[in-house]
């Protein structure tokens, strides 16, 4: 186990920043801390580097209590948002900055910093002052800093967050490579619930200081352990219906909801992909008017508005909408192929919370 926290709670006067937490980071992984603003994330990354203490709860590296120990001492390298670059130093300066403060031969820091430079796609660059490089080529010496003393561990804030969509895409891509040749434990925070899909081994998810679920990418998304949870990854149609005979009804729509009494109420949540839509009126239970067609690139997502009035969205692509001969105010049939009923707290799914399939999912089907 490279990181370990332990029930860690983090106090700010009388608010609590970070309530509890406690989850594990395997040596090598890659992991991301994701959640809103406020959730407590990077007070967490703050924590493991050191910059923080907790108010209660233990902190591990490699099976040592860290709590007590210097910034210096957990051998991490951390790497800010906003670069932190020094601006009277040149590319190989910044690089060969900590191997300095270490006292390493000078031979030894040249030999380093050039095989980042390599590694990091920065030759050529090195005698280059900050401001004479592009956002994401200061990112890449941030990073290259914080790697060159060999960190155990690699510690990134919004490592992404102060360039355009097209760098911020590109470095992504970067960060998975470099990852893989490197395989240097890496725990980064973002918002971008995007970013954390496509770059992650595992994701933890924060809100208000609680840690709402731990788990891979497709754990998150397809099997989300409360409602908070199923919003805020991806788009989920979220639905509050009453319990009759066994049956949660909302409209017209009827979801099968055994074990629950008659009249409580659920959430029920099921994913844009679970709503199934055609042109044949006889081939679906449901009726709707597609209001609606955003463009998303290769996606479509569709608006639709039942009889009852509620609006669902379904999502599709491109060749599938034109094979359906699709337009807005067309009438269609569609069925809700699988949902789940959502928790609303941070707890545990229970089992009748579990994905309840109206029909047989296709194989790799999202919900």
């Amino acid at each position: 186990m490279s990181i370990e926290l332990r029930n860690v709670t983090k106090q700010f006067g009388q608010v609590a920043a970070v309530s509890n937490v406690s989850f594990s980071v395997n040596e090598g992984e890659l992991m991301a801390l994701l959640g809103p603003s406020g959730g407590g994330k990077t007070t967490v990354l703050r924590m493991i580097a050191g910059l923080e203490v907790p108010t209660t709860g233990d902190i591990f590296i490699r099976g040592q209590r860290v709590n007590d120990l210097s910034v210096q001492e957990r051998n991490i390298g951390f790497v800010f948002q906003n670069y932190a670059l020094f601006k009277n130093m040149t590319v190989f300066k910044n690089i060969a900055f900590g191997l300095k403060i270490k006292k390493w031969k000078r031979a030894d820091i040249k030999d380093r910093v050039h095989e980042l430079l390599q590694l990091f796609g920065l030759e050529g660059l090195e005698k280059r002052y900050p401001h004479q490089l592009s956002g994401g080529q200061r990112q890449r010496v941030a990073i290259a800093r914080a790697l060159a003393s060999k960190p155990s561990v690699l510690l990134l804030d919004e490592p992404f967050g102060a360039v355009d969509a097209k760098i911020r895409q590109e470095l992504r891509e970067w960060l998975v490579t470099l990852h893989h040749d490197l395989n240097v434990t890496t725990i980064f925070v973002t918002h971008d619930q995007e970013e954390a899909l496509e770059v992650s081994n595992r994701i933890v998810i924060f809100s208000r200081g609680h840690l709402e679920q731990v788990g891979t990418p497709r754990e998150v998304y397809e099997t989300p352990a409360n409602e908070f949870v199923a919003r805020f990854i991806g788009v989920m149609n979220v639905l509050d219906a009453e319990v009759k005979g066994g049956v949660a009804r909302v409209g017209e729509l009827q979801f099968p909801a055994p074990g629950r009494r008659d009249g409580s109420k659920v959430r029920i949540g099921f994913r844009p992909y679970a709503v199934q839509i055609s042109t044949d009126l006889t081939l679906y239970p449901y009726r709707a008017v597609l209001r609606h067609t955003f463009f998303l690139g290769i996606m479509l997502r569709l608006e639709l508005e039942l009889a009852s009035g509620l609006i669902l969205r379904s999502r599709m692509t491109k060749e599938e909408y034109a094979q359906l001969g699709l337009e807005d105010d067309r009438e269609v049939s569609l069925q809700i192929r699988n949902f789940r009923i959502l928790s609303s707290d941070t707890s545990a799914l229970s089992p009748e919370q579990e994905v309840q399939h109206l029909m047989p999912p296709t194989i790799g089907e999202h919900i």
